[in-house]
């Protein structure tokens, strides 16, 4: 049905449009930063390598034990990380699967305090963020505390007088390059005040920094230091943890991840995770450390990605660059997987249901803040990265009849 809005205007150019989008009988989904199929490709010669039986120190990669991961990829991951060995382990999947484990860990066995055993525990969360981490927190019945972001990573300001004035805060969490989905990459004098704000008003928090995005530039970005060095100078090793993973870089739920941690942290998270599974999938482990022998390998495989990216999201700000400005903004990122867009205030809800209607998918307005609450019912995540550049481009065409659309209806 045509919005009530074209019923009652004489913007035929606008109708004709909608209903020419309408006829089309579309289905694009840009919900989720997922990669698309070339880029996964990138990886097919992976599912080729038959690895040996044993490591070199004789481990059967084929049988149960080392819930760390075997050597050779401790060894891989902790030169990502810039951590050390000792305290650097691989797993499975995800980031989002250790952010998970490391919550749980605190909420049943936290130091000094359990966090089950904290009234009304809550959490720093930059926004607009990411929905799953979101869920996480909602799932432990933590509250969390909105903080926005200053250019160069999170809002110093609001966060010191968030953890000056609220009560019990138990961490944060933090997406520090490129992060979903505004694109900010922190700087190095960012993570430093933060950590030190931490350590300063809320010294019995963890800070967890999901490093999902970590070599996922397309265009030029800042130099960011290594985040475990940086925790390390600020004395807040015992406090934080690191994760990142494969999972966008080979195979989507087929990848490994791997996270640093204090000492403390890590043997706490180590043994939650002891109570879940026997042990990581050692198989995969040694697979990918034979087709990323180093991380130079790992970066050259990047910049194949990059290549795969860069048209996309270049078609998608060349197209947001032409709206009218009162529509609203956008970030312009240089890296990761989204574009935010916000909309003048009170029309992302609508904007997203008339794309709906055209048959364009995009993530439910309002999943970018805790419980679905956007303040200004404003911003809107796209997700550009498994679509083709045709669907790209009838995508935004689509976008910007609905977003006009919605901003004509309340005006």
């Amino acid at each position: 049905m045509c919005p009530l809005y074209l019923h009652n205007t004489m913007d035929e150019d606008l109708k004709n449009k909608y209903d020419s989008l309408k006829s089309m009988g579309l289905n694009i989904d840009l919900t989720r930063g997922r990669p698309a199929s070339d880029q996964l490709d990138l990886s097919d010669e992976m599912l080729s390598i038959v690895p040996p039986s044993h490591t070199e120190e004789g481990i059967d990669i084929r049988n149960y034990g080392h819930p760390l991961g075997i050597k050779q990829a401790r060894v891989l991951a902790s030169s990502l990380l810039g951590s050390e060995y000792e305290t650097t382990a691989v797993c499975e999947q995800s980031s989002l699967l250790i952010c998970y484990q490391t919550v749980l860990a605190m909420y049943l066995m936290g130091k000094p305090k359990a966090w089950k055993d904290i009234n009304k525990p809550s959490f720093i969360c930059p926004t607009p963020g990411f929905d799953r981490h979101f869920r996480i927190l909602e799932d432990f019945e933590i509250d969390t505390i909105c903080v926005p972001f200053q250019e160069d990573g999170i809002d110093l300001i609001a966060l010191e007088r968030a953890l000056k004035s609220e009560r019990n805060v138990v961490g944060g969490i933090f997406v520090p390059r490129h992060s979903n989905p505004t694109g900010h990459t922190y700087s190095d004098s960012n993570i430093k005040q933060l950590l030190a704000l931490f350590k300063q008003h809320a010294k019995d928090s963890i800070c967890i920094f999901d490093h999902a995005y970590m070599f996922h530039d397309f265009d030029t970005t800042i130099k960011q230091s290594s985040l475990w060095g940086l925790a390390v100078d600020a004395g807040m090793e015992d406090k934080t943890i690191i994760m990142s993973s494969f999972s966008k870089i080979t195979f989507g739920g087929g990848g490994i991840s791997y996270f640093a941690a204090g000492k403390q942290l890590f043997d706490m998270v180590i043994n939650q995770r002891g109570g879940m599974m026997v042990c990581p999938d050692k198989i995969n482990q040694m697979r990918h450390c034979m087709f990323f022998n180093d991380k130079e390998a790992l970066l050259g495989h990047m910049d194949q990605h990059a290549a795969i990216l860069k048209p996309k999201f270049d078609l998608v700000i060349n197209m947001l660059e032409n709206l009218d400005p009162k529509l609203g903004s956008f970030s312009k990122p240089t890296g990761g997987y989204f574009v935010s867009f916000d909309t003048a205030k009170g029309l992302a809800k609508r904007t997203v249901s008339i794309c709906k209607e055209l048959g364009l998918l995009l993530t439910p307005a309002g999943s970018t803040y805790p419980n679905f609450d956007d303040p200004n019912d404003s911003n809107i995540r796209l997700a550009p990265t498994a679509a083709t550049i045709k669907e790209i481009k009838t995508s935004m065409q689509i976008f910007e009849v609905a977003l006009t659309i919605a901003y004509l209806e309340a005006n």
